[in-house]
């Protein structure tokens, strides 16, 4: 192999260049950062039970992290310490599969990231209005949503270790309220309840949209791994007891509220949990269980809003995006980054909880297809690279790993509404376009564009790449 493609991959057996006077995220924090950006907590989770009944719902939640989450967090793991820099998954598309893919895929996840937190806002406001009806609608709901995303966003630009341990500090007060329903819900226990199921009265399109939703997203932190401590160790522990954290979060609260109350599953739906709260332990409970709510969607938001952010900023490194996206603040976080995805909060936030979760899974499937060929395909080119952390089933076993999540993929696109399927489409196509605007821009110069000099070569390495490794 070429002098030039073994540094390259040398050059990745180490921490990607980062700037040291900014604080770095440690294991810890490193945990929720992940546990928020993929779950938060069952907050959100209800729709399963309406929609598909409880044997399907507590089905889904356990075979579901099988099929997609286990899959798609080694994959993380693996790509994250090969490629320890922000952009994450850009970088791992571009270095496979060429500039052009990998702009598109920083656009589509990017854009589903903006989408999925346009999501959490709503989801607030749902869980506030009963205690505070006048946020139900109308102007004051509209004002609350923009001034939450203001604070929120704020706090991303304070700096990201300040979101990592906000974030640990959250998720526990969030996780607290669920452990205490369960303890009260034993007593109460009916394990019949748990297997109730209706196989002609299944609203597939929910159920599906409602178990991808919560259950996706492990990639999201590798678009932070330059921001992390010693990213060659720490990412895929954090990712292992992320893991843990979330499919017991999700499937305990279910299991124990499920079987502790008679079954109506129309009332199953967003808030139902703090409903279900009051039942169980009173008014106190439910209380904590709304404010846990509120508090928990603010752990989503400031955590997707960093992943974002920081992805602009590691494309922008790669000359992808003009330069100064590439420029940080005084406290090492990435302002016009920031500012763009929390515009695209404020536009997309009239949407409704069902068309933003929808929208959102249609574009992240498009990006998780680009994810899973970058991934084969680098195992297969280039199968003795150095990777810190390799999926350890083997590229044939690879291969296969793959093979249910993108079936699911397949699914999740086949159920969507013409809607969805149009809206996502188009934005997928302005993708084509900005990618030929920007390179426009940068033949004409009319911004200044620039890559990092720390970093490696992806055009040469991809050249070099059907040379036998050494």
């Amino acid at each position: 192999m070429g002098e030039a493609t073994t540094s390259y991959y040398q050059e990745f057996i180490g921490d990607a260049p980062r700037l040291d006077k900014y604080k770095k995220v440690s294991v810890l924090p490193l945990i929720f950062l992940i546990y928020y950006e993929v779950s938060g907590g069952p907050f959100g989770v209800e729709d399963s039970v309406q929609a598909g009944g409880p044997l399907l719902a507590l089905l889904g939640f356990l075979v579901f992290p099988v099929i997609w989450s286990i899959p798609e967090a080694l994959i993380t793991a693996e790509m994250g310490t090969m490629f320890p820099e922000n952009g994450g998954y850009v970088v791992w598309v571009s270095s496979a599969l060429g500039p052009f893919w990998g702009f598109q895929q920083g656009w589509m996840k990017w854009l589903s990231g903006v989408i999925d937190n346009a999501l959490y806002p709503v989801l607030f406001l749902d869980y506030l209005k009963s205690a505070v009806p006048v946020l139900g609608e109308g102007y004051p709901r509209a004002v609350t949503a923009f001034l939450l995303t203001v604070a929120l966003t704020y706090m991303n630009y304070r700096g990201l270790h300040i979101v990592g341990w906000t974030a640990v500090s959250l998720g526990v007060f969030s996780l607290l309220p669920f452990v205490v329903m369960s303890l009260l819900a034993l007593p109460r226990l009916d394990m019949s309840r748990w297997f109730v199921v209706d196989m002609r009265n299944v609203d597939w399109n929910l159920y599906l949209n409602t178990l991808f939703w919560n259950l996706n997203y492990w990639d999201s932190i590798s678009t932070l791994a330059g921001e992390v401590e010693n990213p060659r160790r720490t990412l895929p522990k954090a990712l292992f007891y992320a893991l843990i954290l979330v499919v017991s979060g999700y499937f305990v609260p279910l299991l124990t509220g499920i079987g502790a109350v008679k079954l109506d599953r129309e009332v199953w739906s967003d808030g139902y949990f703090a409903d279900l709260a009051k039942i169980l332990g009173g008014v106190w409970l439910r209380w904590w269980m709304e404010a846990a709510a509120a508090l928990s969607n603010m752990g989503m938001f400031v955590a997707e809003m960093s992943s974002d952010s920081f992805q602009l900023l590691g494309m922008a490194e790669r000359g992808m995006l003009p330069e100064f996206f590439a420029k940080r603040s005084r406290n090492g976080t990435p302002s016009i980054g920031i500012l763009f995805s929390a515009s695209g909060v404020v536009l997309l936030s009239w949407l409704s909880f069902q068309e933003i979760v929808a929208a959102e899974n249609y574009l992240y499937c498009f990006g998780m297809i680009l994810e899973f060929v970058a991934f084969i395909r680098l195992r297969i080119q280039n199968p003795t690279a150095s990777r810190p952390y390799k999926v350890p089933f083997g590229t044939v076993g690879s291969i296969l790993m793959c093979i249910p999540p993108t079936a699911l993929i397949c699914v999740v696109l086949a159920v969507a509404s013409l809607k969805v399927m149009a809206i996502s489409l188009a934005a997928v196509m302005f993708g084509f376009i900005l990618y030929l605007l920007i390179g426009y821009i940068k033949k004409k110069q009319l911004v200044r564009f620039s890559i990092c000099s720390d970093l490696p070569d992806l055009q040469e390495s991809r050249h070099d790449s059907s040379e036998p490794v050494i």
